[in-house]
């Protein structure tokens, strides 16, 4: 945020406060968490479910926080604006600051998707910096907090604004849209992530949908045409709409499509980048996954969608890395062992996809090693509802029909993991804790590879560390 009189604070966000502080200048940062204040920042009381935002605004102030957006006042020693709600006045307060930024020419590329929309925001991100000055997510702050704390990074020079949506229920895309009003809209999937708070896979394209909806006929919604539900909503746009595939060329008036996908040995994919109208360009993604391949060519498409050409995405995306955390990361150990860490967040779509990269990178490494064997380290997928069994027993049957010899599995859902994975004649075991992955797998030879893959909730990144600083 830049820097902004307390007054003009308060008028965004219908707030009262004491006379004295009206010219007081707040900014840049603006913050929930007391320990991250900075002198001048404006910190937000949050009601939280284990603890008030209320409780720590001394904690900001004394971290040289200048102003505080409060339900009630606190007696804090510095400039505190009191609202209705806080949460609402963060919406508000980001929603002018984006609307000053875009009556400066700021462009807002939105994305959303069951699957892979964290790595797609990364790239895409990569890709607008070689073209101007970018703001993007941390992580996956993709809700009504992070969206806003994201937008209110902004400052005078940013060029595009990058927003990452996700959703837990119907409207809830809207919402954040309100917040953010995308020029582009990306649909990167629509799976079975959140199943239970929607109830059925066509609830949860009908929310994602809500993202093109909010594109104005002057945007472009960007659709994986690989994807039935979400090639669907190109009814559902005013926007022009961009066709994406990773199977050839989509067809229609405008389209982004990858030939020639080929891997390297780490399962990074090489592919011709074409676009309508455009001359194909090389890429060969320094990302791991097949999955990627589809990832890249939604950021392609909607940088293509925001004026950059062609051989600028191709070369950014080729030196891309993934930003987020225990995404996907591999890495190998001295003694020729490859753990892939991919222990942020799992459902049933984005664990297949993890398990078929762990797969095809074994079978490469059998050239050279050819004792290579697959081990797998799996937690619960949240958020499934009536399908949560069903759904980690279908996991199971699937590492093992892809050859992994060792499936361990921890949290509530471990036996329905390990039920499925035993039925198709695969050693599984169901931990008590996680720490007890470690000795099973003490015996790991050059070749093979561990996939370590759950929920956040489960935090079996723990499981990758140990297991990448443990002797060889």
């Amino acid at each position: 945020m830049e820097l902004t009189p307390l007054a003009a604070i308060a008028r965004s966000v219908s707030g009262t406060f004491g006379t004295d502080d009206a010219q007081v200048l707040i900014g840049p940062d603006v913050v929930i968490d007391s320990r991250l204040a900075t002198p001048g920042s404006l910190f937000v009381a949050l009601p939280g479910e284990r603890t008030d935002g209320h409780d720590f605004v001394a904690a900001a102030a004394a971290a040289g926080a200048s102003a505080a957006l409060v339900g009630h006042p606190t007696g804090a020693p510095l400039a505190e604006i009191v609202v209705d709600d806080p949460l609402t006045a963060l919406a508000d307060l980001a929603r002018v600051q984006v609307a000053a930024a875009r009556e400066r020419g700021l462009r807002v590329a939105a994305i959303t998707g069951s699957a892979g929309k964290t790595s797609t925001k990364d790239l895409l991100a990569q890709v607008l910096e070689a073209a101007g000055e970018t703001v993007a997510p941390r992580g996956s702050f993709n809700n009504e907090i992070g969206t806003p704390l994201t937008a209110l990074t902004l400052g005078p020079e940013t060029r595009f604004l990058v927003a990452e949506m996700g959703a837990r229920g119907p409207g809830h895309i809207r919402s954040l849209t309100g917040i953010v009003p995308p020029d582009v809209g990306v649909v990167c999937n629509v799976g079975t992530a959140h199943l239970g708070e929607f109830g059925s896979v066509e609830a949860i394209a009908e929310a994602k949908g809500e993202l093109v909806e909010a594109v104005p006929a002057t945007g472009w919604a960007v659709l994986n045409a690989d994807d039935e539900r979400v090639l669907a909503m190109a009814s559902r746009t005013h926007g022009q709409v961009l066709l994406v595939s990773a199977a050839g060329d989509p067809g229609g008036e405008h389209g982004v499509w990858a030939e020639d996908v080929r891997p390297d040995d780490g399962e990074r994919y090489r592919f011709a980048l074409h676009a309508t109208a455009q001359t194909p360009q090389p890429v060969q993604l320094q990302v791991t996954g097949l999955h990627m391949v589809s990832n890249a060519l939604s950021a392609a498409g909607a940088a293509v969608a925001l004026g950059l050409s062609l051989d600028v995405i191709a070369g950014a995306l080729s030196t891309a890395t993934s930003r987020s955390p225990w995404r996907m990361e591999v890495r190998d150990r001295s003694d020729g062992v490859t753990i892939v860490n991919d222990a942020y967040n799992a459902n049933p779509d984005s664990t297949r996809a993890a398990l078929d990269t762990a797969a095809r990178m074994v079978a490469a490494r059998r050239a050279t090693s050819p004792g290579a064997k697959l081990f797998v380290v799996l937690g619960d997928m949240l958020e499934l509802g009536e399908d949560t069994a069903s759904e980690h027993t279908s996991i199971g049957r699937y590492a093992a029909a892809l050859g992994a010899v060792l499936v361990l599995a921890v949290g509530a859902q471990a036996q329905h993991l390990v039920s499925g994975a035993a039925a198709e004649g695969v050693d599984a075991l169901r931990l008590t804790h996680k720490s007890e992955a470690l000795a099973q797998l003490a015996g790991l030879r050059p070749g093979d590879v561990v996939l370590v893959k759950a929920s956040r909730g489960v935090g079996l990144e723990t499981v990758a560390a140990d297991l990448l600083e443990a002797p060889c």
